[in-house]
């Protein structure tokens, strides 16, 4: 008897740990003339089909998806018709859709990722049906009398009901800083040139969730994603900011005029014909002499063909720079702050950590910013192997 036992127990065992690192889908669809439902898994941005269901006489239909961590999918009809889902191992979704098509009345349970992802897409379709409403509307009023009242009312209106809808996106991140529902309050769009996120300072939520996000879920390709995503935003920012400084400050203010360790003068300006990147470091910081040591082979690679670094030190120190510039045998131009404890440049280059660069082009004009390892070797690689 307590060999049968152990026996079960073991097979209850090994069931729990099948279901483990799978999910089903249980659902039904009211009405529905079509014959199979698609599941997609969203990778990153892409949807890959990864299986299909024929929907019974009674509108049912099954899933079960091997799965070893939470993911998105897409599960409908076409790219047209689906609704999304956030699944997690050993979950059992329920969903049950009522509408004429499948996000505009369904119900989700056992997944309460999934039904996150409901609350927020639900918002969004409501907020859309009500802006569409007001841009009828406006089309309407427009060739009537009384328009010059009516017109402005009805775009205050519009921009009334984005500002709400960004708010409740906003209230969702802060409440579900935890799961992956919220990188989806992230990117959600009005329209296709729209995100609901829309102002510049926004980058501030994408940080609190890159954040927590990254202790919960460390190894999900959505988060590492994000991450990239976060990074490329703020060097298109900081780009933004220094071609806003170029344009209301004199030229002067983005030409640093530095003496080498000859003493000698020399302008960035004075390098206009050729790629130059204007970089800042310490001798004091790891990470400055290891990528000096790989700037060497990129410099070798490329100076011939018109390629200049023009480096600024921070060191309050002039004598470990100078030994540091000898010691590792940096080629290029070796310049120095003239006060280190007042760095005009790197101040004027908004600097916040190093090292930090920013490539200029033959005209003098930055194309980039903060571009190291392998994404600065492809930088160089497209402008000299073309």
């Amino acid at each position: 008897m307590k060999r049968i036992l152990f026996f079960l127990a073991l097979v209850f065992i090994i069931s729990g740990c099948k279901d483990k690192g799978t999910f089903s889908v249980d659902g039904v669809i009211n009405g529905e003339t079509e014959k199979y439902v698609y599941i997609n898994r969203v990778d990153v941005d892409t949807p890959v089909l990864i299986d299909s269901s024929k929907i019974s006489k009674k509108g049912g239909f099954r899933f079960k998806v091997k799965a070893s961590e939470a993911d998105f999918y897409q599960l409908g009809f076409s790219s047209k018709d689906f609704i999304t889902i956030l699944a997690e191992p050993g979950e059992k979704i329920k969903l049950l859709f009522n509408g004429k098509n499948l996000f505009e009345d369904y119900s989700v349970s056992g997944s309460a990722g999934s039904e996150k992802i409901q609350i927020l897409d639900l918002a969004l379709t409501d907020t859309k049906r009500k802006l569409d409403s007001l841009i009828t509307a406006y089309k309407k009023a427009s060739g009537e009398t009384g328009f010059d009242v009516q017109g402005p009312a009805l775009e205050a209106e519009y921009g009334k009901l984005i500002k709400e809808q960004r708010k409740k996106n906003i209230e969702f991140i802060i409440n579900n800083i935890n799961s992956l529902a919220s990188i989806k309050a992230l990117y959600q769009r009005i329209d296709p040139e729209t995100y609901v996120l829309y102002e510049q300072h926004d980058l501030q939520y994408l940080k609190i969730v890159i954040d927590s996000l990254t202790h919960h879920y460390p190894n999900s390709k959505h988060v590492q994603a994000l991450v990239r995503d976060f990074e490329k935003e703020m060097n298109q920012m900081y780009a933004a900011r220094l071609e806003q400084i170029t344009k209301d400050m004199p030229q002067t203010k983005l030409d640093p005029d530095l003496k080498n360790i000859a003493g000698k003068r020399i302008a960035l300006s004075s390098l206009r014909g050729k790629y130059v990147l204007l970089t800042f470091w310490s001798v004091r910081s790891k990470d400055c002499i290891e990528e000096n040591l790989q700037l060497k082979e990129f410099y070798k690679q490329y100076n011939k063909k018109g390629f200049e670094i023009y480096q600024i030190n921070l060191d309050e120190s002039e004598t470990d720079w100078k030994s540091a510039v000898k010691f590792d045998e940096l080629p290029w131009i070796s310049t120095r702050e003239d006060d280190p404890l007042n760095p005009k440049n790197a101040l004027i280059f908004n600097v916040k950590n190093l090292p930090a660069n920013y490539l200029f082009d033959k005209d003098s004009k930055i194309i980039a910013s903060n571009l190291h390892g392998r994404s600065l070797q492809l930088k160089l690689e497209q402008l000299f192997n073309k």
